[in-house]
């Protein structure tokens, strides 16, 4: 100890002492939130900030920023659940037509697959062409029997708006992804083969995991 040390008073060294202590344990509280809220936090930028390229991980094709559908154009609830939706006509989804059918079976598969989770996902065929749909096909893929919601496209008079939503990015054509707010962030290629189904089944279970923005249960 030198004689400036000696100069300083106890109680100004005693409070010295508890100043650093506190300093030190704020620092780790600090490190220890940021190390819980990292997952959270990465799953965020991951979805919704960074867009992907080259090693991504989702296999849908985000949606940057989130579209959020009108609410007034189908008669259907977005609020509260994860929505997947596609639109087809019904002159496109007959017997003999397997691209189509082969989308609507895809989706079901998907959704059964997720188990104790399916009710978190509600399935929603949009028939382009307002006609009425092949009555073999709507009791195959009803409410009932494979979770689906069956409803025309909107009034035409919101023809220009509808398709402008549904081809954002020029996707139009494929699985659209709804997130319980409401707002499309996500869209899926239109195929329907083993590995696809296995990649979009993934990219939607982590997504349940992550985030519960705006359910209800």
């Amino acid at each position: 100890m030198n004689d400036q040390d000696l100069l300083i008073p106890a109680s100004q060294v005693d409070k010295q002492a508890v100043d650093a202590r506190t300093r030190r344990g704020r620092i780790q509280m600090i490190l220890l939130m940021l190390a819980c809220a990292a997952p959270v936090i990465a799953s965020y930028l991951a979805y919704y900030v960074f867009k992907p390229e080259g090693g991504k991980t989702n296999y849908g094709t985000l949606i940057q920023p989130p579209q959020a559908i009108n609410p007034n154009w189908l008669d259907v609830s977005f609020n509260g659940k994860w929505t997947l939706l596609v639109s087809r006509s019904a002159g496109e989804c007959r017997k003999g037509n397997d691209a189509c059918i082969e989308i609507l079976y895809l989706m079901r598969q998907v959704r059964l697959a997720l188990g104790k989770q399916k009710n978190r996902l509600q399935l929603v065929w949009v028939v382009s062409d307002r006609l009425p749909v092949d009555p073999e096909i709507q009791k195959a893929y009803d409410q009932e029997n494979a979770g689906f919601y069956i409803v025309p496209a909107p009034d035409p008079k919101n023809d220009t708006a509808w398709s402008a939503w549904l081809n954002q990015q020029n996707l139009g054509t494929g699985i659209q992804l709804i997130d319980p707010s409401g707002e499309k962030m996500m869209v899926f290629p239109d195929k329907a083969e083993s590995k696809d189904f296995v990649r979009m089944r993934k990219d939607l279970e982590r997504l349940l995991k992550l985030n519960r923005k705006g359910e209800k249960i």
